[in-house]
């Protein structure tokens, strides 16, 4: 998986997480109990191909039965685990709204997150589940664990090969000074979080865009960050830089009246070696 990064150009990405999309349960319980729990994923150890099951909160967004983002007329398809051939678990609505951050700025991508309510509830399974969403103080030091999915390119410019199976890639997250510093002083903002391995080599990419990125605390998924920008994919010392979630519970729960998400709060253990960086020069 090249990564989530998109060439400057892309302008609307769409959050989807289950839980913010009003995609509701017909089980009783809150979301909260249902939330960041993916009973088939025993992931330990990177891979590329996603098993069916691993990444339950993961959504494509359609248009005319392709996968796709940003667009207006849209469809979700949610229990997806190829985006051809197969797929026995694979449940569709049509989106009836979608709502951008009333301070989106497509020009310094901040407030890169928009919320999307779809045509009728969706039955949860052990594929078709949300995620737990990060509230706000959440806590993401520099190198937590992290996965990122998606259907994007698996390098700059080569599409993922039939039969287009969902990808996953496992980063560190950067600390927002070091992010900075390496992408460029200003760009990125307290709204963002930003992972990748500096080094190069693992990373979201194009087509990835508005995908979740995760981190495990306990027993429990927790979404960190959603896909956003970034120069070019996977290239030394340049990591994807993502909407920060635990920044919008306020501005999500302001929109979403029932059937909420559940908000669980992150806190990295120890100190923040980010804290310290220094950006050479400055």
């Amino acid at each position: 998986m090249g990564g989530a990064n998109i060439v400057a150009g892309d302008t609307l990405l769409i959050y989807l997480p289950l839980t913010a999309s009003w995609v509701t349960s017909t089980k009783r319980g809150t979301h909260k109990n249902l939330c960041g729990t993916a009973p088939l994923n025993g992931r330990i150890v990177g891979g590329e191909d996603a098993p069916p099951g691993y990444w339950p909160w993961q959504v494509s967004v359609q248009i005319f039965g392709k996968h796709f983002c940003g667009v207006t007329q849209t469809s979700v398809s949610l229990g997806l685990q190829s985006l051809q051939g197969e797929n026995p678990n694979k449940v569709s609505r049509n989106v009836v709204k979608i709502i951008l951050h009333p301070n989106y700025d497509s020009e310094s991508y901040d407030n890169d997150i928009a919320l999307l309510k779809v045509s009728s509830p969706v039955r949860f399974t052990d594929y078709i589940r949300p995620v737990c969403l990060a509230a706000s103080g959440s806590v993401f030091n520099n190198g937590t664990d992290s996965w990122v999915t998606g259907w994007g390119t698996v390098k700059e410019g080569v599409a993922l090969p039939f039969p287009q199976t969902l990808q996953e890639v496992e980063v560190p997250v950067v600390g927002n000074r070091q992010c900075n510093c390496l992408n460029g002083v200003g760009i990125v903002t307290d709204n963002m979080i930003c992972a990748g391995v500096l080094a190069g080599g693992k990373d979201s990419c194009q087509g990835d865009s508005g995908g979740p990125m995760v981190s495990k605390q306990g027993s429990v998924w927790v979404q960190s960050g959603i896909v956003s920008f970034g120069f070019g994919c996977a290239r030394p010392n340049l990591p994807g830089v993502y909407s920060r979630v635990s920044r919008y519970q306020s501005w999500i729960k302001s929109r979403i009246r029932s059937n909420r998400p559940g908000f669980v709060q992150f806190i990295s253990s120890g100190l923040d070696s980010d804290s310290n960086y220094i950006c050479p020069g400055f």
